[in-house]
């Protein structure tokens, strides 16, 4: 079995190789990048070249639609936001194409943290108060502290936590360029995901897992699974009422299981935990992509197993700490499993199982104890190169326009 990967360059990309590869899927990559992580493993087969999703949109679909039609794939897994590209670039891959996105106007009620927050009330999920700012006016007037969101952004790049009416006022100047500002009241308790994989709507697997470990921009790089049937019941309700079709997550926080939902994600996010805890989120949708028979029942990950991504242990350590002893200090409990981490799997970087992974710990590393400061540049050179835009998805969405147009005026 074959597959490819939309993007080499993330995380979620990374941990469908430690998924996928010692099952012995053949696992190629589409990448920009000369340097992304996921080319430096054994089970990385063969690199596709793409452009960058960000920068040429329609040269990247034309890229993988060539290598559809070149190469017998039994699926197209999209890692990262180009499953937000494939939703409105569909027409320009091969209709047989085995891939597993929702429609484009199912995505729009996801991709804008705006239309999220309206959908999340419209079906009583339950989320901070929110409202939508117009200026910096409005901005100066919110209660704080507060997180001031812009509408489009993701790793967590367009947030700031703001704690005065003049830094509210500076973080929307600069989250406003790229289009709507919500302020949004801080939550309480502990950062949690429950991650879904649906078939036109259908709950096929579902997973819930909290934060263990801290990584960049304050991301999950350790994970413990959690039986949170409350977020289950939610996200098998949202997907239901959107007609998903492929992976959807939803972050939130909480007490004791009972969620405060923040941002949702239109697509699957690391699947290292689930597939730890007996929800082979990959798999999975690979059976979905191809048609095959699937579970009658949703598959539920069990509880109380532990993960962790010692690279992006380090990487928190260094954005929190700006400290070379605490990076180093995290890698170190990371690759040797000290402490909390002793009955935790690595998921990112195996390193027995996969030495070529060595590489991109050493290059990370090796920046980092130059300048623990780099973290962030780090990980925002990554974001480069699996981000989408709004721009991006809507020059393939003029494309359709034009092309309807065009008919109109030759008939």
């Amino acid at each position: 079995m074959r597959v490819l990967l939309s993007e080499a360059s993330s995380l979620t990309a990374r941990e469908h190789l430690s998924v996928l590869g010692p099952s012995g899927i053949r696992v190629d990559v589409a990448s920009s990048s000369s340097l992304a992580m996921a080319k430096f493993s054994r089970w990385c087969r063969r690199v596709v070249p793409v452009p960058r999703s960000a920068d040429d949109p329609r040269g990247y679909l034309a890229a993988i639609a060539a290598a559809l039609r070149r190469d017998s794939y039994d699926a197209l897994l999209p890692t990262h936001e180009q499953a937000w590209l494939f939703a409105a670039g569909r027409h320009l891959l091969p209709a047989d194409a085995p891939l597993a996105v929702a429609d484009i106007d199912a995505f729009d009620q996801i991709q804008s943290k705006l239309a999220c927050c309206r959908l999340l009330d419209a079906l009583g999920l339950p989320q901070p108060a929110w409202s939508l700012l117009a200026s910096a006016a409005d901005a100066r007037r919110v209660e704080l502290p507060c997180w001031l969101k812009a509408s489009y952004s993701t790793a967590g790049r367009g947030v700031r936590h703001v704690t005065s009416p003049d830094q509210a006022a500076r973080a929307y100047g600069e989250l406003a360029a790229s289009g709507h500002v919500l302020a949004q009241q801080p939550a309480t308790g502990t950062y949690a995901q429950v991650a879904g994989l649906f078939s036109h709507g259908r709950l096929v697997a579902v997973h819930t897992s909290e934060q263990a470990g801290r990584g960049a921009g304050g991301s999950a790089a350790g994970r413990i699974s959690v039986d949170h049937p409350r977020p289950r019941a939610d996200i098998e309700r949202l997907g239901a009422h959107l007609g998903w079709h492929g992976g959807l997550t939803l972050d939130y926080l909480h007490r004791d299981g009972t969620p405060q939902y923040i941002e949702a994600n239109a697509r699957t996010v690391e699947p290292g935990n689930p597939a730890a805890s007996g929800v082979d989120l990959p798999a999975l949708t690979i059976a979905i992509s191809r048609g095959e028979s699937l579970p009658v029942t949703p598959v539920v990950g069990r509880p109380g197993v532990r993960t962790h991504s010692s690279l992006a242990l380090m990487l928190g350590a260094a954005e929190t700490t700006r400290s070379r002893a605490a990076a180093v200090r995290a890698l170190l409990a990371g690759l040797d499993r000290q402490g909390e981490l002793r009955h935790s799997r690595e998921v990112l970087t195996p390193l027995l199982a996969d030495p070529l992974s060595l590489v991109p710990v050493v290059v990370v590393a090796s920046q980092l104890l130059l300048r623990p400061d780099r973290a962030q540049a780090l990980a925002a050179g990554a974001v480069r190169d699996y981000a989408v835009p709004p721009a991006a998805v809507d020059a393939v969405r003029a494309r359709v326009t034009s092309r309807a147009s065009g008919s109109a005026d030759d008939g």
